[in-house]
């Protein structure tokens, strides 16, 4: 059993040997490109940043919006404040003429 324990580690080591004695496969040279896939690539990337300032501004405006929607829900509980308050005193006055 011995012997054969041996000639399998043998055989492993060779083939081990001859896999990492073996050359990489050759790499690939990218094909140049042609000034037509160029120019389609080239536009592709102006439509993406056309498309991102697009993004910024909608989110610029929708900012300015929330910004002034929540000064008029400042100015609209401001208002009721002030409002209650003259209510209130116009019922008590109100309440110090009827006695």
């Amino acid at each position: 059993m011995q012997s054969t324990q041996r000639a399998y580690l043998v055989m492993v080591l060779l083939v081990w040997l001859s896999a990492c004695a073996t050359e990489p496969p050759p790499k690939i040279a990218p094909r140049p490109l042609s000034g037509e896939q160029i120019l389609r690539e080239s536009q592709g990337m102006a439509q993406l940043g056309q498309r991102h300032n697009e993004g910024e501004s909608l989110i610029k405006s929708g900012e300015d919006m929330i910004a002034q929607g929540n000064q008029m829900v400042a100015d609209g509980q401001r208002k009721i404040s002030e409002g209650k308050k003259i209510v209130q005193e116009s019922e008590q006055g109100y309440g110090a003429i009827k006695q």
